[in-house]
């Protein structure tokens, strides 16, 4: 009789894990706590709203989706962790995130090797195309601006208005000194050499030295790669030490630990954006604007490019499992390399978005600068 229970609770544990026959499990990670949450939580959401509506309108090849989500904490370690957990004991046909950089870079290989497809809906510094140098059969694809895109925005923004003296601050994180090289980079292709490169550390709250240096080397304009709550920091440095010198810097500029943080500090700080929350127009972007302050009563939205972009990711899925009429890894992943229905996202329009040697959604035609100003994100004046 004890054999015979012994032998049924491990069926019954090892046949948990599997989905239901009417189910289709997605896996969804980023950092749900911590200094990193606004964006882990706002992406979350955004899937969420996009599962519901599917769902709603009948599931994905008759089946009901389950987000199976895991909160990192913007660890390296922990990203692993939850990845092969994810594809190993959940079984999900599908993962969506993560947030951080290291995180990515630590995770997303078990996507290659158990060919599960992922897509990457908020990290910029992820490997992604890069990939392919050693997975030919690549499963990860990204819908967010890349380091790259990013920097070159950032960098056209200061030049354009005729800026010659760049100093770059980045934190020391892989995401901020990833940024730190690709704005090099984007500045030597104009022309330009910074005349300062200093970096921060997480939780710093004073960044008056680095800055002091920026300013005695003569800096015309400030150039920062971080998260919210250390760029605050940079811009409450400036207040205090009083320079009046533009900051332009990477898309989490428009987080709300930044913009609560630094309040009328903030005011002018420019960035990248894939959305803008104040100025969407079309009847998808107002629409998903409403539910979202609806079903979480959050205006505006803590991180509203990691929301949108979550939410288009879940589509993106949607369409490429409907088109491989199956949640087998290998077909799915063929069916996003040439996605044959046009999609209307949040974050803009997509026609075939991934191919077999390029699997980057967003392309820097796809970003705007964006500006704090009063405590929103607007469009950059």
């Amino acid at each position: 009789m004890k054999h015979n229970l012994f032998f049924a609770l491990i069926l019954c544990s090892t046949f948990a894990n599997f989905a239901k026959a009417d189910e289709m499990k997605i896996g969804v990670y980023g950092p749900f706590s911590g200094g990193s949450a606004p964006m882990g939580v706002s992406m979350r959401h955004g899937v969420e709203i996009a599962i519901a509506e599917i769902n709603a309108a009948g599931g994905i090849l008759k089946k009901q989706i389950k987000m199976i989500d895991r909160d990192d904490e913007a660890k390296n370690e922990r990203g692993g962790q939850i990845m092969q957990e994810l594809l190993e004991k959940e079984n999900v046909v599908a993962v969506l995130g993560p947030i951080n950089t290291g995180v990515a870079d630590a995770s997303t290989q078990y996507s290659n090797k158990k060919k599960v497809p992922q897509i990457i809906n908020v990290s910029a510094g992820a490997k992604v195309n890069e990939l392919f140098k050693t997975n030919p059969e690549n499963f990860v694809f990204r819908i967010a601006a890349n380091d790259n895109i990013q920097s070159k925005v950032i960098t056209n923004g200061a030049v354009k208005k005729g800026y010659k003296k760049p100093a770059l601050l980045c934190d020391d994180t892989n995401y901020g000194q990833n940024g730190r090289e690709k704005m090099e980079a984007a500045l030597l292709s104009l022309g330009v050499k910074p005349v300062y490169v200093g970096k921060f550390k997480i939780k710093d709250t004073d960044m008056s030295a680095q800055l002091q240096e920026a300013k005695a080397a003569g800096a015309d304009v400030l150039l920062v790669y971080g998260i919210g709550p250390e760029l605050a920091a940079v811009s409450s440095s400036l207040v205090r030490l009083d320079w009046k010198v533009e900051m332009i810097g990477s898309w989490t500029l428009s987080m709300s630990n930044y913009i609560t943080n630094a309040g009328k500090n903030g005011n002018g700080t420019k960035m990248p954006q894939t959305f803008i929350e104040s100025a969407a127009t079309t009847p998808k972007q107002l629409k998903f604007i409403a539910d979202y302050k609806k079903k979480y009563n959050e205006s505006p939205i803590a991180s509203a490019v990691s929301a949108a972009q979550g939410y288009d990711s879940m589509y993106l899925l949607k369409l490429a499992i409907e088109q491989a009429k199956s949640t087998d890894g290998t077909k799915i992943k063929a069916a996003l390399e040439n996605l044959t229905a046009k999609y209307e996202g949040v974050t803009g329009s997509y026609t075939k978005p991934f191919s077999t040697t390029d699997h980057e959604a967003i392309k820097e035609s796809n970003v705007v600068l964006g500006m704090v100003e009063n405590g929103a994100v607007v469009k950059a004046k």
